[in-house]
């Protein structure tokens, strides 16, 4: 080993290290990548698109470019991230769904408000949208400062010289390290108002702001249903805003009414085929009884997602249920946060418009610095020409006279005449006394002769009246906030007419009312074959049923619709299944296994009952190591789909079950007949059993022998003959009434 390789070992403190390399991470994510800039409302990916695109000369004007060249040209120029993150935000604004003001103009397949991708870059095609001119349209004069790329090959501007308030108007979403963006989109004119609004009353509050931007307004429509909320939301910059869809109702066939959902909430564009397969999947899971039919006859035209209701229903019942129970209705939640000088800020809705007029006053004032050092070149060097043209026999015989450029310009801006032939000694007086600017002397030296004419001499002198016309409203303007307020005003209206649209959210305040399951009550047979397989038919069936086929059923409950079926089983367990869950079925028809309804596994069940009926009964259990006890059947009242029915000693179970009215058991006539496995039978008073918990075991019912066990136990009437077990009918009547306890005798068939 080398011994110098220790040499080279640095200790490092891991805990800094990490703690500084997470910081770095988090801040590009903040800075760099998640979220906007307060100013253009831009993520950095955003805005890398947009200059890609008008460096490619994309513009609205020009015909669409391959994604895949516009992808390629952001990545490889500006953003060195994945070519689908680039795409991605490429397709989104695109989106008319997503953004109110859409940036790009896509031309293909660019998804679906229904959830569909869009297709891959190489199949669509796009350009700048004309809203993307209100953010890039004065690019070119120097409003904006310009940052060098990831490899100093590029320049790109730290941001666009935004003359809209995008980041209020489309809003954004974003998700950083510890933090969220999270910015609904608004109306433009709205917005625009609220600017102009401020920028007259700096002191203007967020409720005065409201009366200009009273909510958000989402490009899908829908209704905000807590404005009162809305004045807290927009001063803190934080909440939640709930959103409902929009509906009409309309009649439908067979005298049935339909729920249009015409709009739905802005949280589900995107995503629409999704709510209609859950609506669906709660009308088939019946959730709402009420839904006969749902369907999606969205169009270009608009949305509309058919809700058929059944007959006689309550819609605005139903409504309410739809409300809570799907996406129907939703919550937006906002975070209005942005980087602001590299530091990400949550921001209240005056700051967020304060943030966009200090922008704007700085974009202005460059702008209009720009103009009117521009104009006051060109002046300088219209007032060259106009002097040139009163003095243009001694420049031409200057330029005759000249042996190269550099000559000639050093004589017309400094009189330098040495080495310059002259025709005469006052000629070459007076170009000594010349004195034009550099500038000046180029344009000169650049003249085309056509220039002497007469009306292009008098387009100079026409020219100059504008520019100093120009150069006096310049700096007007630069000299007074008012004055520069005054033109961002103007051009913003100009805006808000060009980007006007009518407000598609609409506001209000509803509380959310409650649904009440609305479900006709009506009899229905409980069916129940030798095989476990269970069905329930309407009374009308069952009864026009010929017996014979009823034959094969062994158990049949008569119940309610909305009711339970209860299952008890020898291991001492009660199963509960809802009679919705019961297949409805023709008498012919096999239905289902009460073990897959059940989920019961390997028990047994030995008695059936409803809910209803067992409520207001006695039930009567013996198990075959003879215990007895009665349990009141409100003991079983239960939401659970199962629970313990009674307690069993190990290797106990139940041999019977009997249900018995209140009413019987205070008569007094009625007995317990048991019979045992060696075929001892015994008889006592139901009244020597007393009422116990379930969770009790009981009392004891016989004396058994020793590899005796009870296998059959009963209550029957006092007056009854006969009792049946195993197809054998036995005599009740020799079955003597004993004391609980005794020991059994033989039992006569």
């Amino acid at each position: 080993m080398d011994e110098n390789i220790f040499d080279k070992v640095q200790e490092v403190d891991l805990k800094k290290t990490m703690e500084t390399s997470y910081i770095d991470y988090a801040m590009s994510v903040i800075a760099a990548r998640a979220l906007p800039d307060v100013r253009d409302g831009l993520k950095p990916v955003q805005r890398r698109i947009l200059y890609a695109m008008i460096e490619l000369n994309n513009g609205p004007d020009k015909p669409h470019r391959k994604c895949a060249r516009i992808v390629g040209d952001t990545m490889g120029k500006y953003h060195p991230h994945g070519d689908s993150s680039i795409y991605d935000a490429l397709v989104h604004m695109a989106k008319d769904y997503s953004m109110m003001i859409p940036l790009v103009d896509g031309h293909g397949n660019f998804g679906s408000i229904d959830g569909d991708g869009a297709a891959a870059m190489r199949y669509t095609e796009a350009r700048l949208s004309q809203g993307a001119t209100a953010l890039l349209d004065r690019l070119d004069k120097g409003l904006v400062d310009f940052i060098p790329n990831f490899d100093n090959s590029e320049k790109e501007p730290v941001v666009l010289p935004a003359m809209i308030p995008n980041l209020l108007i489309n809003g954004t979403t974003g998700i950083a390290v510890g933090m969220a963006t999270n910015i609904p989109p608004h109306n433009p004119a709205e917005v625009i108002d609220g600017v102009i609004a401020y920028m007259e009353n700096p002191r203007i509050t967020v409720r005065e702001l409201m009366e200009y931007i009273p909510a958000p307004d989402f490009p899908t429509g829908g209704t905000i249903i807590n404005l009162v909320e809305m004045e807290q939301i927009y001063e803190t910059g934080e909440g939640k805003i709930k959103i409902r869809a929009k509906s009409e109702i309309e009649n439908g066939d067979n005298g049935r009414k339909n729920i249009v959902i015409t709009e739905i909430p802005y949280t589900v564009a995107g995503n629409k085929s999704k709510l209609v397969e859950s609506l669906a999947a709660l009308m088939k899971d019946k959730v709402f009884d009420e839904i006969h039919d749902i369907r999606d006859e969205s169009s270009k035209e608009g949305i509309r997602i058919i809700i058929e209701v059944k007959k006689d229903r309550d819609l605005n019942n139903l409504l309410n249920g739809l409300y809570k129970k799907t996406l129907l209705e939703d919550t937006f939640t906002v975070n209005l946060l942005a980087v602001k000088n590299q530091q990400p800020i949550i921001f209240n809705l005056k700051s967020l418009i304060q943030e966009f007029v200090e922008f704007q006053d700085e974009l202005y004032t460059r702008e209009y610095e720009y103009l009117l050092d521009k104009a006051k070149k060109r002046l300088e060097i219209v007032d060259g020409l106009i002097k040139a043209t009163d003095i243009i026999d001694l420049i031409i015989e200057i330029l005759r006279g000249s042996t190269s450029i550099k000559q000639a310009k050093a004589c017309l801006m400094e009189g330098n005449t040495e080495d310059i032939r002259f025709k005469s000694v006052q000629s070459k007086k007076d170009a000594m006394t010349l004195r034009f600017t550099e500038r000046q002397a180029d344009a000169i030296l650049s003249m085309q002769l056509s220039k002497l004419i007469g009306l292009e001499i008098l387009k100079l002198h026409e020219e100059n009246t504008e520019l100093l016309s120009s150069i006096d409203d310049y700096s007007r303007i630069l000299g007074s906030k008012k004055e520069l307020y005054k033109v961002i005003k103007t051009r913003l209206k100009d805006f808000k007419k060009t980007f006007y649209v009518p407000r598609r959210t609409m506001f209000t305040n509803i509380s959310a009312k409650e649904y009440v399951e609305e479900i006709k009550i009506e009899d229905i047979y409980v069916l129940i074959d030798r095989f476990g397989y269970v069905k329930s038919v309407d009374t009308t069936s069952y009864l026009r049923a010929a017996e014979d086929n009823l034959k094969e059923f062994v158990h049949t409950i008569l119940m309610k619709n909305t009711d339970r079926l209860c299952c008890f089983t020898a291991e001492g367990t009660m199963y509960q299944v809802k009679a919705d869950n019961i297949p409805r079925c023709k008498l012919k028809e096999k239905g289902a296994l009460i073990h897959a309804l059940c989920k019961l596994d390997k028990e047994n069940v030995i008695f059936y009952t409803s809910f209803e009926q067992l409520f207001e009964s006695v039930l009567l259990f013996i198990t075959k190591k003879g215990f007895i006890k009665q349990v009141s059947g409100a003991e079983f009242e239960t939401n659970r789909s199962m629970m313990a029915a009674t307690k069993l000693e190990d290797g106990d179970e139940v041999v019977g079950i009997t249900l018995l009215s209140g009413q019987a058991v205070l008569s007094g006539n009625y007995k317990v007949v048991l019979l045992t496995e060696k075929g001892l039978s015994l008889g006592f008073p139901l009244s020597q059993v007393s009422e116990f918990k379930k969770t009790s075991r009981g009392v004891k019912a016989i004396t058994l022998d020793k590899n005796d066990l009870v296998c059959f136990g009963k209550a029957i009437d006092q007056n009854e003959e006969t009792f049946i077990y195993n197809d054998k009918t036995y005599n009740a009547k020799k079955v003597r009434n004993r004391k609980r306890g005794d020991k059994g005798q033989k039992a006569q068939l």
